[in-house]
């Protein structure tokens, strides 16, 4: 039986033939968030499967069966409309590799690999603050890490590059966190839950990600304006909330630990079913909250305007982000149900997804003793 009643296959990306299950459907995002589609999309899809291969990141099998069929580059193209190419596939190989470092932390927890695990950390920190010396690095999510990093740093200088960072690091030492809670069987409080996944999900670099989109790197007293962390919260929070709220049924079968249904079940005593709808109903409150704070952030955006040509520069640099804030629902919303990543039910073992490698990984474990 499918995960939720109305689960549909594999559909092609971008068509309206996609059927939402009604556990799952957000009808306000259906009807006012259209989808959008940055015209890089298909030379970023070829990049991209030529990248997972070159960094060693998929094995190049997998690439050619499972690549297009997960949808990564669909959700990055959806997201920073407007970017150059060149950056937009900078974000998109940071996306991939994001999942596919999310994939070895679920192998490693599983099987108690710790110390490749803290070695992988290590080695995440020392790209993040010095790309370029980790670039040949033997373990490929590290080598990987750091040609991303190189990359995005070369767009808007120091002051983006070190703030970037700083909200990096507590991302690496949260994954950190949630490896050490699943080897010691911890399902975290929801309260406690929530602020962890604000990091995993890394809300505030893929909110750092639309200035370079923009062009122009924000003055920290527009970043600071309430409506505007308003907004970036609330499309972050939908984000990541949706993303659990759909691949409830796949960490259920592989045991993991968090997700905010879970947190709800083990410790406020909801069944299954009235999880998925306290999730769904705070996936809704995001987007009243966004379309509450959107207002006030463009509203915003016009005084900053003040009838001068920096004004004016400087607010256009403001709408830029808040309509890829908007465009970050439409985009992770559409991309769950296109996504092969969280069809559970059609895998012939439901705690392993066909697209991760057990022996690659272990291949990466022996390297790491070397």
């Amino acid at each position: 039986m499918p995960a939720y009643s109305g689960s549909t296959s594999q559909t092609q990306p971008h068509t309206s033939a996609v059927s939402v299950p009604p556990a799952l459907a957000v009808p306000v995002i259906e009807a006012t968030f259209p989808r959008r589609l940055h015209p890089y999309w298909p030379k970023l899809q070829e990049n991209s499967r030529t990248w997972l291969r070159e960094m060693r990141l998929m094995p190049p099998d997998k690439v050619e069966r499972y690549a297009d069929s997960l949808c990564y580059t669909d959700l990055v193209a959806g997201y920073y409309i407007g970017a150059p190419d060149e950056l937009l596939t900078a974000i998109a190989d940071l996306s991939s590799w994001f999942f596919a470092w999310d994939d070895r932390h679920d192998r490693d927890s599983v099987h108690g690999r710790a110390a490749h695990w803290r070695r992988l950390c290590r080695g995440l920190h020392g790209a993040l603050d010095a790309p370029h010396e980790y670039l040949h690095h033997r373990d490929p999510l590290v080598a990987g890490f750091a040609d991303c990093v190189r990359r995005l740093y070369s767009f808007l200088g120091p002051s983006w590059n070190a703030r970037f960072a700083r909200h990096f690091h507590p991302v690496i030492e949260a994954y950190d966190q949630e490896f050490r809670n699943r080897r010691c069987g911890v399902v975290p409080t929801v309260e406690t839950y929530v602020e962890l996944r604000r990091l995993t999900f890394a809300h505030w670099a893929w909110i750092d990600l639309l200035e370079p989109t923009a062009r122009r790197e924000l003055p920290r007293a527009v970043r600071a304006h309430p409506a505007y962390r308003r907004a970036a919260l609330a499309t972050q929070d939908f984000s990541a909330w949706y993303n659990d709220l759909c691949s409830l049924p796949k960490e259920l079968a592989g045991d993991e630990l968090h997700n905010l249904g879970i947190s709800l079940i083990h410790h406020e005593g909801l069944t299954l079913e009235e999880a998925v709808r306290e999730v769904h109903r705070r996936v809704t409150q995001c987007v009243t909250d966004f379309l509450a704070a959107e207002e006030e952030v463009l509203l915003f955006a016009r005084k900053l305007a003040g009838g001068n040509a920096r004004g004016k520069e400087l607010a256009e640099a403001v709408q830029s982000c808040v309509f890829n804030m908007r465009n970050w629902f439409s985009s992770v919303y559409w991309f769950h149900h296109e996504s092969g990543r969280y069809r559970v039910d059609s895998w012939d073992d439901r705690s392993i997804p066909p697209y991760v490698t057990e022996d690659v990984l272990a291949e990466n474990e022996l390297v790491g003793e070397e």
